[in-house]
């Protein structure tokens, strides 16, 4: 299979193709014929500019199929290329002090913002990527905005992907960094956990199962457009697929769900933690999603299991949004806010 990079033309066609704002994998695409997603009056002026960059022939192409592995590697590896600028972008604008290393036997890039004072506070990173795609080094965009907003140190874990790795193993990979950063003296009550999309659904099963195991739990933590539920269940799946810009499930988002969880699995609460069962506790919990994603029905979801269950949870919705918008787009004002947000939330849940 042969794969291709590219930016999509508003005016001329040219061969790519595009998911999540990530990858290409070759395809025809005919000239652009104008906006294909409605830019509400009620975003601000540079996310309405933005919206008019997404092409739906873009957002619906198909991934590979979970078995095909060499393609897989060809889709990971472009990736990493295309992404590679912009990360080196964001360092530059915001120039934190990275440093690879090992937690547990897991590689993680610790990322400490520009002035960081030592603490022992940390907010460990779980990226997204549908759990196939993207690095630590490839979701920097993330991280680094992240670190310098909150003024927090990053741990980035630089999980196995799908599918070299299923969900048993690479949850298993976060949970042993978050014990090597409480031997190295880091209490649980200065930890907090925040991932974005199958990352915050990572995150969330990862703090269930250290719950069940007795390790305890982290101080709070924080979902961005959660994939709370990796099968095609709940009403914006339905309801929003032609609004939203970056998701589609069938033969894209469906064949990154069978390559980190076999069908049987996919309702495990480790793997979708929609289904968890929070009456046993969970930490305090901030969930932002925006109004223009599939995704929309795990916030509401996952947040109603939460409320349900009377753990402390705030629904953070972003009118005319799109999924994980603070990461691809970290400099919108809708961005900021965002992170704004989870500034305050933090500073109120981390131990002093």
């Amino acid at each position: 299979m042969h794969l291709t990079l590219c930016m999509v033309s508003q005016s001329t066609g040219f061969s790519c193709l595009f998911l999540i704002g990530c990858f290409v994998m070759t395809i025809n695409l005919p000239p652009a014929r104008g906006q294909d997603y409605v830019a509400p009056s009620t975003i601000s002026p540079q996310a309405q500019k933005a919206i008019a960059e997404f092409s739906r022939t873009a957002a619906t192409a198909p991934l590979p199929a979970p078995e095909e592995l060499e393609a897989w590697k060809e889709v990971q590896d472009s990736v990493e290329k295309k992404r590679a600028a912009a990360n080196a972008m964001v360092v530059k604008k915001y120039q934190p002090l990275i440093t690879e290393r090992k937690l547990g036997g897991v590689p993680v890039l610790d990322i400490k913002p520009k002035g960081w004072k030592n603490s022992n506070k940390v907010l460990v990173y779980t990226h997204g990527g549908a759990y196939t795609l993207y690095s630590a080094k490839s979701r920097l965009m993330s991280a680094v905005p992240m670190a310098n907003d909150t003024g927090l140190r990053v741990i980035s874990v630089d999980y196995t992907l799908a599918p070299w790795a299923k969900w048993q193993e690479v949850t298993d990979q976060v949970v042993a960094v978050i014990q090597a950063l409480i031997k190295e003296g880091h209490p649980l009550n200065q930890i907090a956990v925040y991932g974005e999309s199958a990352g915050g659904g990572m995150a969330a099963g990862v703090v269930l199962k250290m719950r069940d195991k007795g390790l305890g739990m982290p101080a709070a933590i924080v979902l961005w457009s959660p994939w709370s539920d990796i099968t095609e269940t709940g009403d914006t799946y339905a309801t929003l697929q032609q609004a939203d810009p970056l998701l589609y499930y069938p033969n894209n988002l469906k064949n990154c769900a069978d390559a980190y969880a076999a069908p049987a699995d996919q309702k495990h609460p480790y793997v979708s933690p929609v289904y968890g069962d929070y009456s046993k506790g969970f930490p305090p919990t901030l969930i932002q999603a925006g109004t223009k994603e599939i995704f929309l029905s795990n916030a509401v979801r996952h947040y109603q299991a939460l409320d349900n269950a009377n753990i402390p949870v705030k629904l953070d919705l972003y009118e005319g949004m799109w999924h994980i918008f603070q990461v691809f787009n970290y400099d919108l004002p809708e961005s900021k806010l965002a992170r704004k947000k989870v500034k305050a939330f933090l500073s109120h849940h981390l131990g002093k």
